[in-house]
């Protein structure tokens, strides 16, 4: 039995670097398919395993140690599974553009939604800068003003222009960081110039719909030269959220959590309450529209899921 870091999925086959630096090939032992986990990959890049080398020189995975956090999403598929998308993150940057593509507001609030339900560290990076206008760059402004406030961690970059990438260099020493973000909005790219040697292919944006060309396929880590590892991932065009109890969704907006304790009723779920102070907080503009409207948009989403069951 030894155990290592899963450092690529491939789909059937995950690659696994041992405590002893041996980077192996590995199956899951079937047992995890009965253990009732509705994912379309129970193991996850980052997770910890533990392993059975057999005499092919591959191995079976057989345990996986307890994660201390993951983010997860709802399949792409059609069935009701979800996909882990990695565990064990330090960090998480999650890639926004302005144009070419837009990156929507509810995208981004519900991946922080996300990471602040399953205990994810999440800072945003606002990429592209060299290509905006002077409305496209109000706007981002605008928005970093509104997340900062929230607290989250906001870093403007051009990864084509290599422009404030130290800053993001610094962050992710020493740490696993997550890269995710819609598909175009130049995640391989910013990791090709943070790991030069990387040779990540880059995909050119579909003029057509401006919507960018999957170019990664499986997550993989990343190792990085000072220390720590890059996780990159598949470009992701929405953001389904995965078993949140209607009742606690709020929780994970910390604008709206804020004021939830002034409400009349500790049960209220700031939809038509009377007496809703997080309601008044949105017409008074302490709240941000955008942002209620995403905390309703996943509202709307339970609520559908529990009425289809």
């Amino acid at each position: 039995m030894r155990k290592g870091l899963v450092i690529k999925n491939t789909g059937s086959w995950y690659l696994v670097r041992t405590d002893d630096g041996q980077d192996i090939e590995c199956k899951i032992k079937g047992s995890f398919r009965l253990k009732g986990i509705r994912s379309t990959n129970p193991v996850a890049v980052g997770d910890k395993v533990r392993i059975i080398a057999n005499a092919e020189g591959t191995a079976l995975i057989t345990e996986i140690e307890d994660r201390k956090n993951y983010i997860i999403r709802k399949a792409s598929n059609l069935s009701k599974q979800s996909h882990i998308i990695a565990a064990n993150l330090d960090l998480c940057f999650l890639i926004v553009t302005i144009t070419h593509p837009v990156t929507s507001t509810v995208f981004i609030d519900r991946f922080l939604a996300v990471c602040e339900a399953y205990g994810v560290p999440v800072n945003l990076v606002f990429n592209k800068t060299d290509i905006y206008n002077e409305e496209e760059t109000e706007y981002m402004n605008a928005l970093i003003d509104l997340y900062e406030h929230i607290g989250y961690h906001c870093i403007k970059i051009s990864a084509l222009r290599h422009q404030n990438l130290e800053h993001l260099k610094l962050l992710i020493q020493n740490k696993i960081t997550l890269f995710s973000g819609n598909s175009g909005v130049g995640k391989s790219t910013l990791i090709n110039s943070l790991i030069p040697d990387a040779e990540l292919r880059t995909g050119t944006i579909s003029d057509y719909h401006s919507k960018g060309m999957h170019t990664t396929t499986f997550s993989e880590m990343i190792e990085l030269d000072e220390g720590g590892f890059i996780i990159d991932t598949p470009g992701i065009k929405g953001f389904g959220t995965v078993n949140m109890v209607k009742e606690e969704i709020y929780h994970y907006f910390p604008d709206i959590f804020k004021f939830s304790a002034k409400c009349r009723f500790n049960n209220c779920l700031h939809l038509n309450e009377p007496g809703c102070a997080v309601r008044e907080a949105v017409e008074e503009h302490y709240i941000s529209e955008s942002r209620y409207k995403s905390y309703l948009n996943i509202m709307q989403e339970e609520l559908d899921e529990k009425y289809r069951k």
